[in-house]
């Protein structure tokens, strides 16, 4: 077989056509422009070098191709590989290392940083990585210890903040060296590091300033006792270089929080509590209680300055926590008694029982102090408007000075104490009646009663304090809570002599059906309708409906064990009393449970019956959406909310666990027995979140229902004075209307006019045919 000829083998380079978007240079050199203006401008900690790094090598590589003559492209026979050069790693480091000492040297001018990058590549590439990382070290700690020297020298020559701005100028260098570092070796960053679980370099720049320079027997100390002296010195009054303190605190703070926390902030907390201490005592025994309270405020705003200016947020709590104790809470109870919180009070002091108020909040208990203060000395005033007699000969100015003593301290309690309801209900117990009446004589009973009552005779609306006793008095009788119930038919006898028995007889009616109430039961468990067996006690009040300020019967599901003892007492009460209805008004109710928790602990519960009817739930279920609570008890969302807030919201009584837990409830909310409920005391009162005041609709409605029972008491009134005047004009019959009245309330001309005319309607007067303001009365 003949030798075939030999030829080259050879491949044409495939043509194509590149499209490059024609904006692309622009576009790229405005991106590289903006950088460089913010290197100029010291901004350029939030660039990143790597992306710029990147835009600048393919824009170069992309134009030297599309400069470049086109050429075939042509294989040739393989070639064997050549040995690597075994001193390689040791001639790539050193281009790296002198790479670095410029870097540090500040002369990278001459640099190639694209060369740099190749460099670290290929030494990582070639499995040289321990090397760089290990001269990185070297030469960075090398570079560190001789920043050291610079600055111990210029510790000795220098004074004041000239250390802290040669430290200062050295760390902003050492940071844009390392950050600079950091780019040349991002490879080896990404790859390399984390496979051998070294530091990252950013963070090993941070570790060796810290080491090297920070914590330097020759530095540290220095460092600490620098910047507390300039602290010291700006609460002294002096003006501090600011800019240079936040520069310094922030470098502590970027090399860890333990480094700030434990070379500054620990100390900076001590010198400032022996700071303030001998102050606070020498303030409390020369300024006034204005001065102090200024004094105090002022300082208070200064450290909170200080922490926005130039120290950690986190420091905040901390050092106004100091403040606070050693001005304030060191001091408060001599603060209360030099200040004359008293005199405050009363000279109407708005500004500085504000500032006391203001710094008083912020330390345990110290609301409780000025609250206490404030209580005893409205109740002191009260004491001696009542027991003085010259003021109770003239009852108008009495009455007066009671109702001003009321809007003064309203008036304080809003603009000094932000209307604080702490304060708001102080004010609101202080001002009441006290039910003390236990071991108290009749005598002085009948005084108080009497003061009462002198006091009633000056409102103009009685049937509206009437609508208020009554609902007071119902829950009073409902609840057992009645101090004397002699006490209770004394005040009602004296209301009936001044207004009449029409203005008591439902009061007198409310104490009737308590004693029925009792025959009822005696008779009810005396029948054979009583023998339940296990049943539950069952204690029933009938209320007649005309007599209690009852509300509209809501639905509400018993448990099976309640209606049972129900429903026995139902037919035992309509069998003794024939054309009665029953409806039972379980919003009015309450009952004892006895209740045993996870750890065996036992409590008796006294709660409301719609809180008796959600916890009998929990006797077959371990958990409850409210959902599933609604719609078993029926109870009405409104009562059904307030009734699980009091159980599961309210610290102390949380019999029940809320998820999530928040103060509101909400519909998806869920609900558990709380295993791990303990009070110390066997019986436990579990009573329903109310609102502190009657809201608005509640206000409107009890005035409508007032303006409702005032409609036939007028027509009442109109129908007896036509009855026996026969004849009579209109401006006559109101004014007779309003001397009948005004014993309970003062009707306004408009409603006896309307009345006027709904008589009409109904054929109990005419007007007359000739005189049409005339009224004429129909027998």
């Amino acid at each position: 077989m003949g030798a075939q000829k030999k030829r080259n083998f050879q491949i044409e380079a495939y043509k194509h056509r590149v499209v490059v978007d024609p904006k692309y240079p622009e576009k790229t050199w405005k991106i590289l422009e903006h950088a460089i203006h913010e290197i100029y401008n010291h901004n350029a900690s939030g660039l990143s070098f790597e992306e710029l790094y990147r835009l600048w090598l393919v824009g170069v590589l992309d134009l030297e191709k599309m400069s470049a003559p086109k050429r075939k492209f042509q294989i040739g026979p393989l070639k064997r590989q050549n040995m690597m050069d075994p001193n390689y790693a040791y001639k790539a480091w050193k281009i790296l290392e002198e790479g670095i000492h410029e870097i540090y040297n500040r002369s990278i001018s001459e640099l190639s940083f694209e060369e740099l990058y190749r460099t670290a590549y290929n030494m990582v590439l070639h499995q040289f990585g321990e090397k760089l990382y290990s001269g990185l070290v070297s030469t960075m700690t090398h570079h560190l210890t001789h920043h050291l020297e610079v600055i111990s020298k210029s510790i000795e020559a220098a004074q004041g903040g000239l250390f802290l701005e040669e430290l200062n100028r050295k760390w902003v260098e050492h940071r844009k060296a390392f950050q600079i570092i950091r780019d040349i070796l991002m490879y080896m960053d990404r790859t390399f590091i984390p496979c051998t679980h070294k530091t990252p370099v950013h963070e090993l720049g941070l570790n060796l300033w810290r080491d090297n320079i920070i914590h330097s027997a020759k530095i540290q100390t220095r460092l600490r006792d620098m910047l507390l002296d300039l602290v010291l010195r700006e609460r002294t009054g002096e003006v501090i270089n600011r800019g240079l303190m936040r520069n310094v605190i922030k470098m502590l703070m970027d090399l860890g929080s333990s480094v700030y926390q434990d070379d500054f902030e620990k100390h900076f907390l001590e010198v400032s509590t022996d700071f303030y201490r001998p102050e606070s005592q020498q303030l409390i025994e020369c300024c006034d209680y204005g001065e102090y309270l200024k004094k105090a405020e002022r300082r208070l705003n200064e450290e909170m300055e200080r922490v926005s200016h130039y120290l950690d947020a986190k420091s905040e709590v901390k050092i106004t926590s100091i403040v606070e104790n050693e001005m304030v809470e060191s001091h408060k109870q001599r603060l209360v008694e030099k200040s004359g919180l008293v005199n405050m009070l009363v000279n109407d002091k708005y500004e500085d029982l504000k500032k006391m108020y203001s710094l008083f909040r912020r330390v345990p208990t110290g609301l409780y102090i000025i609250r206490d203060v404030i209580t005893s000395h409205i109740r002191n005033t009260g004491e001696q408007l009542v027991t003085d007699p010259e003021r109770l000969k003239d009852p108008v100015d009495f009455v007066q000075r009671l109702l001003d003593e009321r809007d003064k301290n309203d008036k304080i309690i809003n603009l000094a104490f932000n209307n604080d309801k702490a304060f708001q209900n102080a004010l609101i117990s202080s001002f009441e009646l006290r039910k003390g009446l236990k071991g108290v004589s009749e005598e002085d009973v009948e005084i108080v009663l009497d003061k009462v009552m002198m006091l009633f005779r000056y409102l103009q609306e009685k049937d509206v304090f009437e609508k208020y006793y009554r609902q007071h008095l119902a829950k009073r009788l409902l609840s057992g809570k009645t101090v004397s119930d002699d006490a209770e038919r004394s005040l009602i006898v004296k209301l009936k002599t001044e207004c009449g028995y029409q203005f008591t007889s439902k009061l007198e009616g409310m104490f009737t059906d308590m004693k029925t109430s009792e025959d009822t039961m005696q008779g009810f468990y005396a029948s054979p309708f009583a023998e339940t067996g296990d049943s539950p006690t069952l204690a029933v009040q009938v209320l007649t409906t005309g007599s209690w300020p009852t509300q509209p019967s809501a639905t509400c599901n018993l448990p099976a064990e309640i209606l049972g003892v129900c429903e026995k007492f139902r037919s035992y009460y309509l069998g003794t009393h024939t054309g009665r209805r029953l409806s039972w008004q379980t919003n009015m109710g309450t009952a004892d449970l006895k209740a045993t928790f996870g750890r065996g602990q036992k409590h008796e519960l006294n709660v409301s019956t719609h809180q008796m009817c959600v916890l009998m739930l929990f006797n077959n279920a371990d958990r409850l959406s409210y959902k599933e609570t609604e719609q078993a008890t029926e109870i009405p969302a409104s009562d059904l909310k307030r009734c699980l807030q009091s159980m599961a919201c309210v610290k102390g009584k949380n019999i029940l666990r809320k998820e999530p837990m928040s103060k509101d409830i909400a519909e998806d909310d869920a609900f558990f027995v709380n295993d791990k409920f303990s009070s110390k005391f066997y019986k436990v009162k579990i009573g329903t979140v109310v609102a502190q005041r009657e809201s608005e609709p509640e206000n409107q409605e009890t005035r409508r229902r007032v303006e409702e029972d005032r409609k036939p008491q007028i027509e009442a009134a109109i129908v007896r004075i036509m009855k026996s005047r026969r004849v009579l004009d209109h401006n006559n019959i109101v004014a007779e209307v309003t001397k009948q009245l005004q014993s309970r309330f003062l009707p306004s001309p408009v409603l006896i006019k309307k009345r006027i005319e709904s008589l009409i309607e109904r054929e109990f007067l005419e007007r007359d045919k000739v005189d049409r303001r005339l009224y004429r009365y129909l027998a």
